[in-house]
């Protein structure tokens, strides 16, 4: 072990993945191995009229795997979605499941598996490392290039009654198979596509900065954040450019094998807090924050936050940190502008009287735990008041 002093233990989890234009049709004969006796394939309605949910359909058929639909899923899934997918899941003696679409349908697929196998509720789960059984085998089709819900052990269900998302992670559900196929991120938006990239930049940066991160996870990490930076506004010039949605999906994937590795920050935690009180959209949430957290991170790991903006093309060599921090900060704006992300958390319906009770939320999730820098309640508050 001579040499390896430096190098502190990590473990480095990740499904079996295959990454290009129509890997979606693989579903099926993945299935197949499995010997599944019956699918339960996972989607939202939206997404469950899509040709890439058709051709999944058609995969599992011509595989001569039966399978049966669930599509009740919401944007942000909720504790009583995830019983009902169980209910459909036992009620047709299902043994595998297979998802398409983005981090929703996704991270309701991991909940249904979790509760089918370990026979408690979803919310006995809720904290890192909770799950004593292994769940179903999961088979992954995404179609954003945002959640990475399809590569990592993370998984985020809505409380209704408290109000709150709740964070389930350990590497007990992280999909066995992820077909990663750019082609299917061409049904989404071109917002849609802006706040799904800014979150899988998100995921790369604080996956980065995290106290957990280590050699492995840097690298993907910083890859993640060229291939996003560089090729994202591109694409939201030309959405039907299929090499520029390959690096862009290439640019996700990197960084969330990189977060669900490394974990996350505040910037997440805060996040989850305004998903769970005002059902906002995840990506928009974290693209409207990101930059805010940054500032506030930003003395505790300087030399991290220079090694990003030497990432992001930036010329910082010789800069003083409070030039640097005045650079990448006035970067990651303009960025946010080119790609269409203007509004404020006040544009979004959140006033000055949310801030304590959203503020007292993000502080106890479990994204808190690997912030490079110790928050306390009234920190929280102040970045959430500059976001407004």
């Amino acid at each position: 072990m001579a040499g390896l002093d430096s190098f502190n233990l990590r473990k480095y989890v990740t499904p079996e993945i295959i990454f290009g234009n129509g890997s979606r049709h693989f579903a099926g004969q993945y299935a197949a191995q499995f010997a599944a006796a019956k699918v339960l394939l996972v989607a939202d309605p939206q997404i469950a009229h899509t040709q890439w949910y058709a051709d999944v359909c058609s995969s599992l058929e011509s595989a001569e795997v039966a399978y049966v639909s669930f599509t009740d899923v919401s944007a942000n899934p909720r504790v009583e979605q995830v019983r009902a997918g169980v209910e459909v899941y036992r009620s047709n003696n299902c043994d595998v499941i297979v998802a398409v679409g983005g981090g929703s349908p996704m991270d309701c697929a991991k909940a249904i598996g979790i509760v089918s196998s370990n026979q408690a509720d979803i919310l006995d789960f809720v904290g890192v490392d909770r799950i004593l059984l292994p769940v179903p085998p999961f088979i992954f089709i995404p179609t954003t290039a945002g959640s990475s819900a399809d590569v990592s052990q993370f998984c985020i269900i809505l409380h209704s009654e408290e109000a709150q998302k709740v964070a389930i992670v350990s590497k007990a559900i992280v999909p066995d198979v992820a077909l990663i196929d750019p082609e299917c991120t061409l049904s989404a938006d071109t917002y849609l596509t802006a706040c799904s990239g800014v979150d899988a930049l998100t995921h790369a940066i604080e996956a980065f900065v995290s106290t957990g991160s280590g050699v492995m996870t840097d690298s993907s990490a910083l890859e993640a954040i060229r291939l996003l930076y560089a090729n994202l506004p591109g694409l939201m010039q030309q959405p039907a450019d299929l090499e520029l949605r390959s690096k862009v999906m290439l640019g996700s994937m990197k960084a969330g094998l990189a977060f669900s590795n490394a974990s996350l920050g505040a910037v997440h935690a805060m996040a989850h807090s305004l998903g769970g009180a005002l059902d906002m959209a995840h990506g928009e949430c974290n693209a409207i924050l990101l930059d805010h957290v940054m500032a506030f991170n930003f003395e505790s790991v300087p030399e991290r936050f220079a090694i990003i903006a030497e990432a992001l093309g930036l010329h910082v060599k010789g800069a003083s940190a409070a030039e640097l921090k005045k650079r990448l900060l006035i970067d990651i704006g303009q960025f946010k502008k080119r790609l269409g992300i203007l509004q404020t958390l006040r544009d979004k319906g959140v006033s000055s009287s949310d801030l304590g009770r959203l503020s007292r939320k993000a502080l106890h999730d479990a994204c808190m735990l690997t912030n490079p820098r110790k928050a306390s309640q009234a920190d929280l508050e102040t970045i959430f008041t500059e976001a407004m």
